[in-house]
């Protein structure tokens, strides 16, 4: 028999009991300290980290926020020695960081309480009522997370049988009905025997199978479920929107097939999540290879009540989240820090997170829990997700491809005054999250901002390497040499531009594209440039900044305004000037910018290159603002 005592345990042995201990202490609490306190009883030590008795390890000089070596000139940190009469150590390991990947774990991420960031009392209220609803909200937001939080609230004692599947696992069967409701039904049963440890649906799905076939299996399933269970059924559908075609078609009317049985023969509610808003299905326009055509969603599923969506964090959520950092690692974050992270990402959960973790844990310097998070830490985190192309940013270039998000992007791109789009395609860009989700139609935060014009160029950018060289445009002090810059550009575009403007398939925004390419190739190697467009603005507009010399970027740089216009068939190219140069002067006051070029592309064919080039200096009296015709 092994003594209960600790330091009589082998090392391997006394984790799992620690573990153990770790697992029975109830540390589900919003408040971050009773949070710590919680922890530290259940494994007996003090302070914001986790104690695991383990055999003897090499941890000396090891940051005890990221096991990680320390920082240069960063104090060492040994290990803390156990007095158990045994030479021991404890491993001190940080307890939560930022969430990038997958639902949130709130014993090692840092986060906002799921249910804190929807109406809980709506949801509740309306599975109590026997409602079929939606949840929609763009990737990476917290759907999971709040479908799994919600999933424990519905399963307390006295409550639902409340079972949280996701149907993502079906998407490869595509229109194979059979193979996905045998995929579905075995997702459901997997779930329901880990979450309630009940196993009906994997003892008769395989018979059902083969008595009603794919297309009535689900139905039929669920509704000897329900009528098996004393307690009412609620069946929680994650990822609905991958499936396709038949299989789509099938899931949504075996549902409504059997929801006049609820609650005591078919699930009391049932909640279907995805990215898209699913309100009637309205958005599928499901292709049926078995009917060969086009099946609208809301004939499939015509039974929901409401149409909920996930919104972002708030500017108060974003300040908690960074806070439950501080308050476990000592680490502050600078006033304009915060601000800053705010601005970039306008609360998207996604990015806020990968901001602050690059920020934080990955960059080096950040790992010194001595020194608070700047502002120019959290534009080097920028810069390093939008170079790395990571998923969640590649993911949102990939579906620039359809042809319904580019109806609604390019018109954006040019501040144009005119366009094609449809509602439609403005909700389903606007339910991806590219695009606000309410207001003037514009990108969704300044990030997203950045990275579609870099993806649309990239391109036509790798092009420009062997015909610009960024020295060319900088000067012996260090400053760029923007006219010359625009000189060039000028050049270039003469010569370029209706192989481009042809490529990028509009008239507005291909030569603004061009323009931002050719300026990207230069100004990013030393200096940044923030862009700010949105449909009909009737322009757009760069922020171009550089250092001055001596001086990092981050410490007050150079600022200039670029505004663009097009010179359209019906307008004059005299009123654009005198209409760019108040916008300019504007837009110069608002960044306090130092100098303004105001680019004009006349877009006439019947104006010859003479004509459309030119340079314009600035009048007497008036702000310094350069108009260049291109």
């Amino acid at each position: 028999m092994i003594d209960d005592d600790p330091q009589a345990l082998p090392g391997t042995l006394r984790r799992k009991r620690n573990r153990r201990a770790l697992d029975d202490a109830d540390c589900l609490h919003t408040d971050v300290d009773d949070t710590l306190e919680c922890r530290d009883q259940a494994a007996g030590i003090i302070g914001p980290t986790i104690g695991i008795v383990a055999d003897p390890a090499p941890t000396v000089g090891l940051d005890p926020m990221t096991f990680n070596e320390p920082p240069q000139g960063a104090p060492a940190v040994d290990h803390v020695p156990v007095d158990r009469g045994e030479s021991h150590a404890i491993l001190r390991m940080r307890v939560r960081d930022f969430n990038t990947e997958g639902p949130v774990d709130p014993s090692i991420h840092y986060c906002i309480p799921p249910l804190e960031r929807v109406d809980r009392d709506e949801i509740l209220h309306l599975v109590r009522r026997r409602k079929y609803f939606v949840l929609h909200a763009p990737r990476q937001t917290g759907k999971t997370s709040t479908l799994k939080a919600l999933a424990d609230t519905l399963n307390a004692p006295g409550g639902y049988l409340c079972v949280y599947a996701n149907f993502e696992v079906g998407q490869t069967a595509r229109e194979d009905v059979p193979e996905a409701m045998r995929v579905l039904l075995g997702q459901i049963a997997e779930r329901a025997e880990v979450m309630l440890q009940d196993t009906f649906v994997r003892d008769v799905r395989l018979n059902v199978l083969d008595e009603h076939g794919g297309h009535g299996a689900l139905n039929v399933t669920l509704a000897r479920w329900a009528r098996a269970r004393e307690k009412p059924l609620v069946l929680l559908i994650d990822e609905i929107d991958t499936l396709e075609g038949d299989s789509l078609i099938s899931v949504l009317r075996q549902l409504r097939a059997g929801c006049d049985q609820r609650p005591d023969g078919f699930p009391q509610s049932v909640i279907l999540c995805g990215v898209r808003d699913v309100r009637d299905v309205r958005d599928y326009r499901i292709f049926s290879s078995y009917q060969r055509t086009n099946v609208s969603g809301g004939s499939a599923f015509n039974i929901k009540a409401e149409s909920l969506r996930l919104g972002d964090f708030t500017e108060d959520e974003v300040q908690a989240l960074l806070g439950q950092h501080t308050a476990e690692t000592g680490q502050e974050f600078e006033a304009g820090a915060v601000e800053r992270i705010w601005e970039l990402t306008l609360g998207q959960p996604w990015l806020v997170n990968a901001l602050a973790l690059q920020a934080c844990f990955k960059d080096r310097v950040g790992r010194d829990r001595s020194r608070p998070v700047g502002v120019p830490a959290i534009d080097r985190a920028r810069e390093t997700l939008i170079l790395k192309r990571v998923t969640h940013l590649d993911q949102l270039a990939h579906q620039l491809r359809e042809k319904r998000v580019r109806r609604v992007v390019m018109p954006m791109l040019a501040g144009s005054v005119d366009w094609e789009y449809s509602l439609r395609d403005l909700e389903y860009v606007r339910n991806l999250g590219l695009v606000a989700a309410e207001g003037r139609v514009r990108m969704a935060n300044p990030i997203y901002a950045e990275v579609i014009p870099r993806e649309l160029t990239a391109a036509q950018e790798s092009g420009l390497e062997s015909l610009v060289s960024p020295s060319w445009y900088v000067d012996e002090d260090g400053r760029l040499d923007l006219p010359k810059l625009l000189g060039a550009f000028q050049g270039y575009f003469r010569e370029h531009s209706e192989s481009w403007v042809q490529r990028y398939g509009h008239r507005e925004a291909g030569p603004q594209l061009v323009l931002h390419a050719y300026l990207h190739r230069v100004v990013n190697s030393g200096g940044r440039i923030t862009r700010e467009y949105a449909v009909a603005r009737g322009r757009t507009d760069l922020l171009v900044e550089w250092p001055r010399p001596g001086e990092p970027l981050a410490s007050l740089p150079v600022r200039h305004v670029i505004e663009c216009k097009v010179v359209r068939k019906r307008s004059s190219l005299e009123s654009v000037i005198r209409q760019g140069r108040e916008q300019t002067a504007r837009y110069m006051d608002h960044c306090g910018a130092e100098s303004g070029r105001l680019v004009v592309f006349d877009m006439r064919t019947e104006k010859s290159w003479e004509e459309r080039v030119f340079r314009r200096d600035p009048r007497p009296g008036s702000p310094p603002i350069t108009v260049w015709g291109s």
